[in-house]
């Protein structure tokens, strides 16, 4: 992690979503020359002030989709069609595999006349009982009688239900037969073709919904201490600005670091999931001095903005800080006071 300034504070002026910092080597120092520039450039003329800016640190990670799913089966057996690529965009719920179950189908059978047969000796259980409970009633028969009946009738009552049972164990393993969608996404793997033999638990297609991604990224504790979930920070995904919400912090397990979740919304799919990332988080405020990049005239490796004053407008050179879409810091060569122009056009060079 790097200290850096990453966010504006004053009014109208956007967060800082890049960290950059731009200072030639062998740059002037802040009694930076002055080249003569056009006696009055066109532009609009800005006024420098000081302005309080955040200063953050920024940790590097990776934007990984919230919900990916490796799919698997519990049943063994061989796949007879896989009815998607790897780029497809399927549903909830949407069949991706299927796996040869008709031994479930021969099972199935047995199953069911075991069931039957269960059933039968239910009735026969209960007619008998029945019958034994009339009998102790008009004293016909013992109480041993009676209860053998009665326990006659809660075996075959037991056995009926371990019979449905089965059948219920039956129909869960079928289910496994067909591999479906468990969220809308894409399709990322597919590591079977028809013909593959399916066992239990090895990887079948991979599934992945990239319209959240989360990105996770470490640092020290002083530096997560005011972090708050809900909070907004800025980031950037593949150099891009994006604005992350953060998730929670956690220990890392590791020393005095701390893993801090972000997400951020996605649901066009313009930021692939595995892309680099980087999140910017405040740790103290600073003075800065903000200048439009508009402002900013480059010669070569040099930087320079047009400063006006009562004798005619000059180019100056200056060295920048990080910059937004908008605007960049300068760190030295230029004043508070100081009147700078954005001209209509890039000033040519000198």
């Amino acid at each position: 992690m790097t200290s850096t300034i990453s966010r504006f504070t004053a009014t109208a002026l956007t967060a800082f979503a890049g960290l950059s910092l731009a200072a030639c080597s062998g740059a002037p120092d802040e009694h930076a020359m002055a080249t003569p520039a056009a006696t009055q450039v066109a532009g609009t003329a800005v006024v420098i002030r000081d302005t309080v800016i955040d200063a953050t640190i920024s940790a590097s990670g990776v934007a990984e989709p919230i919900q990916q799913a490796t799919l698997s089966t519990k049943l063994m057996g061989t796949i007879t069609a896989v009815l998607v690529h790897e780029g497809d965009v399927v549903r909830s719920g949407q069949t991706l595999l299927r796996i040869d179950a008709r031994d479930l189908t021969a099972k199935s059978a047995q199953v069911g006349a075991s069931i039957a047969d269960a059933q039968a000796m239910q009735r026969e259980a209960a007619t008998t009982a029945a019958r034994f409970r009339a009998l102790y009633a008009d004293s016909a028969a013992t109480r041993a009688q009676l209860d053998a009946a009665e326990t006659g009738l809660a075996r075959a009552e037991a056995g009926l239900r371990a019979a449905q049972a089965a059948s219920g164990e039956l129909d869960a393993m079928r289910s496994y037969a067909t591999v479906t969608a468990p969220f809308g996404g894409v399709v990322t793997v597919r590591a079977v073709d028809p013909g593959a033999f399916a066992a239990p638990g090895a990887p079948l297609i991979t599934v992945q919904d990239g319209s959240t991604l989360r990105i996770s990224v470490s640092a020290a504790g002083d530096a997560v201490r005011a972090l708050k979930r809900g909070q907004t920070l800025a980031a950037t995904i593949d150099g891009a600005p994006v604005s992350a919400l953060v998730e929670g912090v956690v220990p890392a397990g590791a020393g005095n670091l701390f893993t801090v979740n972000a997400t951020v919304a996605n649901r066009t799919g313009q930021y692939r999931s595995g892309s680099a990332a980087m999140v910017s988080i405040p740790v103290a405020r600073e003075h800065a001095l903000l200048v439009p990049n508009a402002a900013i005239v480059r010669e070569g490796d040099l930087t320079g903005v047009i400063v006006r004053s009562a004798a005619g407008d000059e180019r100056r050179w200056v060295r920048l800080g990080v910059s937004t879409a908008t605007h960049t810091a300068v760190t030295s060569g230029l004043k508070v006071g100081e009147t700078i122009v954005v001209p209509t056009s890039t000033p040519a060079a000198k």
